[in-house]
């Protein structure tokens, strides 16, 4: 029997999202996902009543404070034994079909754990959510550059700039703001690593799935509009540090042989490139969210 997004448990991590929430739930109701379960990263004391206006049929977890966001995700998942886990943020709206389009590209490809859809910025332009595992020079050059020169040829290869992103392909990664992961997959590599209290557990968890054995797809005729850094962008500060954290841990992680010699002048070049982006943040307020953005990519390779 063909699967469907009945056979889809939804997983939305909230923390402090405000409207947003109902307006994702909402999207994921009317794509016929079967389940929607909600983890509260301690948000607002209204935001369950807020949301069960939404949805009614939801179910409700309480964290139990703000454990991140791989975490939080993890505990949603166990609570839902469907074929295919669809894990989003709560700033995501789902268009129709979408769910359906993402659950049936997993259907046509065995080989495929992961699959991510065609992320939309809410103008209407495209936001580049597939991307490769840089190398080494490719993740220095975009870290260096990328908050100055957007279009430098760095960030250009590492965030495939130059790539029809109205095409399905095999990619390395996919963002995880919305992204629908087959069970099976989910199981063999664990779901998030926990140790990533934010930002790089979508990175990590593709290339933990691929030294498993599994592919990660991209497929276009899924799309979602995602507002971007509504949690985030409250604290900037912290956003910044947890930020280089992950990359730091995941630099260490996926870097090996003589590689590994080069590990402290990548440290040094996050620990200068926080400051930098910390100071820019206080001439102009908001460059902290776009230097998370730029995302200077974990030397992978």
């Amino acid at each position: 029997m063909t699967a469907t997004a009945a056979d889809v448990a939804a997983v939305v991590v909230e923390y402090r999202s405000g409207g947003h929430l109902g307006d994702c739930l909402a999207s994921l109701r009317a794509t016929g996902v079967g389940e929607r379960i909600v983890v509260d990263n301690a948000s607002c004391a209204r935001q369950e009543a807020t949301a069960r206006r939404a949805d009614p049929e939801l179910r409700w977890v309480d964290a139990g404070g703000n454990v991140g966001y791989g975490r939080a995700a993890n505990l949603g998942a166990s609570r839902s034994g469907r074929r295919y886990l669809l894990v989003c943020n709560p700033d995501v709206v789902v268009d129709p079909g979408a769910v359906d389009a993402l659950v049936a590209r997993l259907e046509a490809d065995a080989g495929l754990g992961l699959v991510g859809p065609l992320v939309c910025n809410p103008d209407g332009s495209v936001y580049p959510s597939a991307r490769t595992f840089p190398d080494l020079v490719d993740a220095v050059g975009h870290g260096v550059l990328g908050l100055v020169r957007p279009g430098n040829r760095f960030t250009a290869r590492y965030r495939m700039l130059d790539w029809d992103h109205r095409r399905p392909a095999r990619v390395d990664w996919v963002s995880g703001a919305c992204l629908l992961a087959r069970r099976q997959a989910w199981d063999d590599v664990g779901g998030f690593d926990p140790a990533y209290f934010m930002y790089l557990e979508d990175v990590d968890l593709c290339w933990r799935a691929a030294r498993a054995g599994w592919e990660v797809g991209f497929e276009p005729a899924a799309a979602v509009t995602h507002v971007q850094g509504v949690s985030a962008g409250r604290h900037p500060y912290r956003m910044l540090a947890a930020h280089h954290r992950s990359l730091w841990r995941f630099a260490c992680r996926s870097t090996t042989g003589p590689r590994r010699l080069a590990l402290p002048v990548v440290a040094a070049g996050l620990v200068g490139r926080v400051a930098v982006a910390a100071a820019a943040h206080r001439v102009s307020p908001g460059s902290a969210r776009q230097a998370v953005r730029s995302e200077p990519g974990p030397p992978a390779r």
